[in-house]
């Protein structure tokens, strides 16, 4: 299994949410702090993130009485190359043995191209599907090529730099341009007790180059389609509006936010979550 937290209402609909490169399952604490009253929301540990950073190579389960929180740390995991199905394969075990069988998936950036990849294995499973600034994955070889030339740079980066060094510069590129000296200074604190190699085998095993084209997801699911983008992430704007024209895709746009939505703006990203999750005839 995966490491996890779970919090809400045990028997109320089930949110499951995946983060991104470098997060953990704590990066949605403020989110479900929101959902908590109305769902039962489980956050995931990626294989290499948060939990699977830890020493405990047989898991801990902690039960905090009282305010129905569970949590599950479980030992590190590696990941073939491709990495996607297996990631998938990991949430939908961990999901099983916690006796879920439906639920509205969330995905932010790497958490959201996982979240494609599984919800073409486990269509069934999905209540909604709501995607946060994700790549759908790239159409020619070119762009291929030149993502893998990019993606190994920055692995030897991750490999051979401290990993604050590391930080500074992934927190440098364009995508990230929102993000003022402060908020880039917290980012890197909050991210320096992720462990280089293990993060090593999750960036190169989810390389944008190495996931499949899936662009047509949305109109080969049962349930609809989301997207949320920052009105400020104008590379990941346009893709989604590109997408939307191809797909049926509802486009969400959240203003004062960039590429991280959730932690630029977690009350209107919250609000939006539960206007999705309310127009399913299953809330």
């Amino acid at each position: 299994m995966l490491s996890y937290r779970c919090r809400g209402q045990i028997g109320s609909p089930a949110v499951v949410l995946l983060h991104g490169f470098l997060g953990s399952k704590e990066d949605w604490n403020e989110i479900i702090e929101q959902l908590a009253d109305d769902f039962f929301c489980i956050s995931i540990d990626l294989p290499g993130h948060g939990g699977h950073c830890s020493h405990n190579s047989h898991g801990d389960t902690t039960q905090a009485s009282g305010n129905n929180q569970l949590d599950f740390t479980s030992q590190s995991l590696e990941l073939p190359t491709p990495g996607f199905n297996r990631c998938a394969e990991l949430i939908h075990t961990t999901l099983e043995q916690l006796n879920i069988s439906q639920y509205h998936l969330v995905g932010y950036s790497l958490g959201g191209r996982i979240a494609l990849h599984l919800a073409r294995l486990y269509p069934q499973a999905l209540l909604s599907l709501c995607l946060e600034s994700c790549h759908p994955g790239l159409q020619n070889q070119a762009d291929r090529v030149a993502r893998k030339a990019n993606d190994l740079a920055w692995a030897s980066k991750l490999e051979t730099l401290s990993i604050r060094d590391f930080l500074s510069l992934w927190y440098q590129q364009a995508v990230f341009s929102d993000l003022t000296e402060a908020e880039r200074a917290k980012l890197i604190d909050k991210r320096a007790d992720n462990r280089p190699l293990q993060l090593l085998n999750c960036y190169l095993a989810t390389s944008l180059a190495e996931q499949q084209d899936l662009w047509d997801t949305p109109s080969c699911l049962p349930v609809d389609c989301h997207f949320i983008a920052g009105h400020q992430d104008h590379k990941f704007m346009a893709l989604a509006k590109r997408w939307q024209q191809q797909q049926p895709l509802s486009l969400h746009c959240i203003e004062a936010s960039g590429h991280n939505v959730h932690l630029a703006a977690p009350e209107a990203f919250a609000e939006q979550l539960k206007t999705i999750f309310a127009s399913n005839s299953n809330f």
